[in-house]
């Protein structure tokens, strides 16, 4: 295309973000993979196929393994899967850009459809996204080339996207391909039954999607599927580790498998405690330890091996030390679980004011919860969402491990000033030619200078400020932008952000004058 659309990167199926991500074992999700095939393959069938279910039923496994089994057979036209906490993958600012992208990539009669609407509109970037999804992607699939043809765009964790109006808006636009002719557009989409994204396919006209709930799947079926998963793991861990036999039994398989309550992220979350210790047979003691009884709520038994897990990992024999470990680990990983976007350990170090050793030492024995790459230039993150909604949930995490969320985000907003007032200074990178332009800069020495701690901090610290909601921060603001505002917007000019300090100096003026009444 003559111009390039903002586009975000990780948000391919095929991206190295979800690199070690699982994919659907054989003969397990037997029925429901043949359900969707025959919608994809059936010209007249509806033009999304909604799948849904709670938190750990293995919605994203399956998108990833239909993209997978679509970009084989040529069907493939494009992927997006969100992510809560992940940048521009957690919010819809980049989504129809992104679509569209791959669709000029891989539909070839719509390159030259793309890129004219492109030239024609070069802020359509800026623009709505209604007038993005008709410019980009209906009008160029309306007007292709009389060829008859039928492509699939999958969109995983739709729910994870941040605002609940932009997730309804997409239902919208979405449910407009039912109208298409020359190239049929068919979405398949996974989420979460949330409120939003029900009352969205509500208002579709009859026809336009099919449903598939995945915990409307009869028990046996989803119980079959975890016991081949279970069987198949811990004999690659019997297998690496030189295991006597038969370990483990039958019976306990099915213990296993009863106790994940057909939760696939029970079973994937069991595995990775299993295979990471020292001694894998202890591993799976301690998740089958106490007396078991089945739980009163959907989550019962998934947060009852989330508490295990954690009393095991964070605290195990550290119990004189449990009140400074709890603490670190409240600073560490709740910091983690409500990040706006993914840092390296070093990072996120820098940006508590931490020895990095410290959070290393914080992180080191949670390999099961969160994905610590080997390469310590790739960020940590969690695994599923459901650690997430366990730890931040009040009600369903031991009080010991629960993170007081407006308190995580007061303290991160506090440290992102605090490195901001550290390193921000006039002509940061020291051009000292004030007519040089941002594209004549190197982007290695921008990278150098503007850390991705400091990007971070410069790119998130009012999001912090709103989401902690405390009204006393408002002087540590007024002085931090009398000081260092002018090097800010620099800073985000620099990195390409500086539209969004716009938005954020419109955010905190609305908020500072409501709780204080003042303004800058």
């Amino acid at each position: 295309m003559s111009k390039k659309l903002p586009y975000a990167e990780r948000a391919a199926y095929n991206h190295r973000t979800w690199e070690h991500e699982g994919l659907c074992l054989p003969n397990t999700r037997v029925q429901l993979r043949q359900q969707i095939t025959e919608w994809y393959e059936n010209p007249t069938s509806p033009c999304i196929f909604w799948l849904n279910g709670m938190a750990g039923t293995g919605k994203s496994t399956i998108s990833r393994t239909v993209a997978y089994e679509l970009a084989g057979k040529g069907k493939l036209a494009a992927s997006f899967f969100f992510s809560r906490g992940r940048g521009d993958i957690s919010h819809a600012g980049m989504f129809f850009t992104t679509i569209a992208t791959q669709l000029a990539e891989h539909v070839p009669e719509l390159r030259p459809l793309i890129s004219k609407a492109i030239d024609d509109h070069p802020d359509i970037h800026t623009r709505r996204l209604r007038d993005q999804w008709q410019l980009l992607i209906y009008g160029p699939l309306e007007n292709a080339p009389t060829q008859s043809k039928q492509i699939v765009v999958v969109i995983d964790a739709l729910d994870e996207c941040e605002d609940k109006k932009d997730i309804e808006l997409i239902l919208e636009l979405l449910a407009n391909a039912k109208d298409l002719k020359t190239i049929r557009l068919r979405v398949f989409v996974t989420s979460r039954p949330e409120t939003p994204i029900s009352f969205g396919f509500r208002n579709m006209l009859g026809g336009t999607h099919q449903d598939f709930v995945l915990h409307d799947i009869p028990p046996p079926t989803i119980n079959q599927d975890i016991s081949v998963f279970f069987q198949q793991k811990l004999s690659e861990v019997k297998s690496k580790r030189g295991l006597s036999t038969p370990w483990p039994d039958e019976p306990t398989i099915q213990l296993l498998v009863e106790r994940a309550a057909g939760l696939f992220i029970y079973a994937a979350t069991t595995y990775r405690f299993i295979q990471g210790g020292a001694d894998p047979k202890a591993q799976l003691s301690v998740i089958l330890s106490g007396k078991y009884t089945p739980a009163e709520s959907l989550t019962g038994n998934l947060d009852e091996m989330y508490t295990k897990l954690l009393e095991y990992s964070v605290i195990g024999d550290r119990r004189s030390r449990e009140h400074k470990v709890l603490k670190r680990f409240k600073q560490v990983v709740g910091s983690i679980v409500i990040l706006f976007d993914v840092m390296t350990a070093e990072n996120l170090a820098n940006l508590l004011c931490l020895p990095s050793g410290e959070v290393k030492t914080a992180l080191d024995s949670l390999h099961s919860v969160l994905n610590i790459p080997n390469d310590e230039s790739q960020p940590v993150r969690i695994f599923h969402p459901s650690f997430r909604d366990f730890l931040l949930d009040q009600e369903r995490c031991n009080n010991k491990f629960w993170i007081d969320e407006k308190e995580r985000h007061i303290d991160l907003f506090r440290h992102c000033v605090e490195l901001m007032s550290k390193h921000l200074q006039q002509d940061i990178c020291g051009i000292r030619e004030p007519g040089v332009l941002i594209t004549e800069i190197s982007m290695d020495m921008i990278q150098s200078v503007i850390t991705a701690d400091l990007r971070y901090a410069c790119r998130y610290w009012v999001h912090h400020f709103q989401q902690g909601n405390s009204v006393e921060e408002d002087s540590r603001i007024l002085q931090f932008l009398m000081q260092h505002l002018l090097h800010w917007l620099e800073v985000l000019s620099l990195v390409g952000e500086v539209s969004e300090g716009v938005l954020m100096i419109a955010s905190l003026e609305k908020i500072l004058k409501v709780s204080s009444g003042l303004t800058f």
